[in-house]
């Protein structure tokens, strides 16, 4: 069986040796990478795996979000299938999360050349622009733009840090890579997938090296602003006092309290970010501003944490900020088919999960029938230099993509 063929044509030192020369593109100190969307080190990454391509016989596209697209030609001209991930990273990022992906993809373009193997559809590994979304904002930037290329015109204007615009960085980028054809906009793949590390514990705690992600959660972004008046902390007594962090304490108990109601076991709630005014240790905070992040695979639990946290909210007389929604990707069922039938065929045992964090895919599941594997992360670690998978792992993981893109490949 061919698709058999090229899963054993997975070699992982070559898999292993390309992961940690591409971390050698912004590597720190501790062991980490820190390698934005678009600088000088994604500059020069990509001109490595753009020379990588061509040696092997790929040809390379891009397109107006500066979305990097390695072909190998299939003998029909028929829809690829595609596969990839990013190669952004944090700043204070690690080696594996998204590389891996883009790395087993262009492992699988050896894979298939070492075995001499054509395939019916072209194959296309893609490097997605600002995935991680800590240049420029929003994330995903790169994948969203290519479902949906009228977003090009509103994030054209996004700046960085420094005052950049995304159009100047991507004019940047044309400058560096002049010769680059343009994808064709109009051309929908026959389907993709994205391999990547979990970034959680649940298959390391399982004990079970893949899952074959049926989807990704849904998310509800809010701030919410609490009101009070400052006053001297040694001279106000307790019953006169407009404390607004007392009353934000009790506005996050009631949320989390719903948030874990609702959602029961699949909830994910998060009060991540805090802003105390006048912020003095002798003085009755006057204003409080919170975040809440809540994650759930359901639109139906979603909605519901929606109506109460704004019911919960204007019962305390405080303020509700909606800031980022989304809705909960399912994936696509022939291409979860695929990847449970390359398990079953390479004897790897496999989870089937829900996936917490956004990737690439979440937003090609609206563009073609779309999918997800994911090897474990060594105690649950990502987003940081300590992240790591087990070589055997990866090497897993790839040969099961393999298996699966030459089945898809050969529709």
């Amino acid at each position: 069986m061919i698709a058999r063929q090229i899963a054993d044509a997975v070699n992982q030192d070559r898999l292993l040796e390309s992961i940690d020369t591409l971390a050698t593109f912004g590597a720190r100190d501790d062991g980490g990478v820190d390698r934005p969307a678009l600088g000088e080190r994604d500059i020069e990454a990509r001109r490595f795996l753009i020379e990588r391509a061509r040696a092997l016989g790929c040809g390379v596209h891009v397109d107006a979000c500066a979305n990097l697209f390695f072909r190998r030609e299939g003998d029909a001209a028929l829809a690829p299938v595609m596969t990839g991930s990013h190669i952004d990273t944090q700043p204070t990022g690690g080696k594996l999360d998204g590389c891996y992906g883009v790395l087993a993809g262009f492992e699988v373009l050896a894979a298939m050349n070492d075995a001499n193997v054509r395939t019916r559809r072209p194959l296309e590994v893609a490097i997605w622009t600002n995935e991680e979304g800590t240049r420029f904002s929003p994330g995903a930037m790169g994948s969203s733009a290519f479902v949906e290329p009228s977003r090009m015109a509103r994030y054209a204007d996004v700046r960085d840090s420094e005052g950049m615009t995304l159009s100047a960085a991507l004019d940047h980028h044309r400058s560096a890579f002049p010769g680059l054809p343009q994808r064709a906009q109009h051309e929908v793949a026959h389907a993709f997938v994205e391999l990547h590390i979990e970034q959680g514990p649940q298959l390391e705690d399982a004990d079970v090296p893949l899952a074959v992600v049926s989807g990704i959660q849904g998310v509800r972004w809010y701030a919410l602003h609490v009101q009070g008046s400052a006053a001297h902390a040694g001279t106000t007594p307790m019953p006169l006092r407009r404390d607004a962090m007392t009353l934000a304490i009790a506005l996050r108990q009631e949320l989390d309290a719903i948030a874990h109601e609702l959602g029961r076991a699949d909830t994910r709630v998060t009060f991540g970010r805090w802003s105390i005014e006048p912020n003095s240790i002798n003085t009755i905070p006057s204003a409080v501003s919170f975040t809440i992040d809540f994650r759930h695979p359901e639109a139906s639990v979603l909605a519901a944490f929606d109506e109460h946290a704004h019911a919960i909210v204007q019962r305390h007389g405080a303020r509700i900020e909606a800031l980022f929604t989304h809705a909960p990707v399912a994936f696509d069922a022939s291409v979860l088919s695929c990847i449970d039938g390359a398990c079953r065929a390479l004897d790897a045992r496999a989870l089937h999960l829900t996936s917490g964090a956004f990737h690439d895919a979440m937003y090609l599941a609206t563009h073609c029938p779309s999918g997800m594997i994911f090897v474990p992360s060594i105690d649950g670690i990502s987003h940081n230099p300590a992240e790591a998978t087990d070589a055997g792992h990866l090497a897993l993981g790839a040969r099961v993509l393999a298996h699966c893109l030459t089945t898809l490949c050969n529709d």
